[in-house]
């Protein structure tokens, strides 16, 4: 490569930071709910695209195929946090206790136990989102499950994603996807049930 074209590149680098980098830094962060993590699959974006450069043929706008490189970012960080998550044989461990949640909450026959099945939770009142101790506790069991289950809660019920977009962001088939969902809401509910309605 040139003097002449390095220049150039770092010309339009330096263009891409200036026009584009908070709409990607919000589009990063709305979609991975972590300031850090957006923060990296923006630099990382604009390191890709920066070795790219010589391929971009300019039959897209510059902000369309920056873009599109970072939705591909994404797409990837949601399958790392997948598969670096330790989820045991049974799915979710209950409490550390070595039991699945699954157990812990249902009977032999599928019905709720009777420890879970008289709580409050089902009757919780609308306003309860507007209690901020409440928010409190939400989020702290939401930081409790694992990456990927916290991740497909975030997308459906946060983002209003449907399944089948969670399930190629997550890379998830649609058993494992239901199930996973089906899980984490008995997980959240276990635990909104110890530290909030019980507490």
């Amino acid at each position: 490569m040139t003097n002449k074209e390095t220049e150039s590149m770092e010309g339009h680098a330096a263009e891409w930071v200036r026009d584009y980098a908070d709409d990607l830094f919000s589009w990063a962060r709305h979609k991975t709910g972590d300031r850090e993590s957006a923060r990296d699959l923006v630099q990382e974006t604009f390191l890709a695209a920066l070795k790219s450069y010589s391929g971009f043929k300019g039959e897209s706008k510059v902000r369309t195929w920056l873009f599109s490189i970072l939705n591909h970012k994404i797409t990837d960080y949601h399958r790392k946090r997948f598969r670096q998550a330790e989820i045991n044989a049974s799915g979710l461990d209950a409490q550390g206790e070595g039991k699945d949640i699954m157990d812990l909450c249902f009977n032999e026959v599928g019905h709720w136990r009777p420890e879970y099945n008289e709580s409050g939770l089902g009757h919780a009142e609308i306003h309860l989102l507007d209690d901020d101790a409440f928010r409190e506790v939400l989020k702290k069991c939401l930081d409790a499950l694992p990456a990927t289950s916290a991740s497909a809660i975030h997308l459906k019920y946060m983002l209003e994603k449907k399944g089948s977009e969670i399930c190629q962001e997550l890379d998830l088939s649609t058993t494992n996807y239901w199930q996973l969902i089906h899980r984490a809401k008995v997980q959240l509910r276990v635990c909104l049930e110890k530290n909030w309605f019980n507490s």
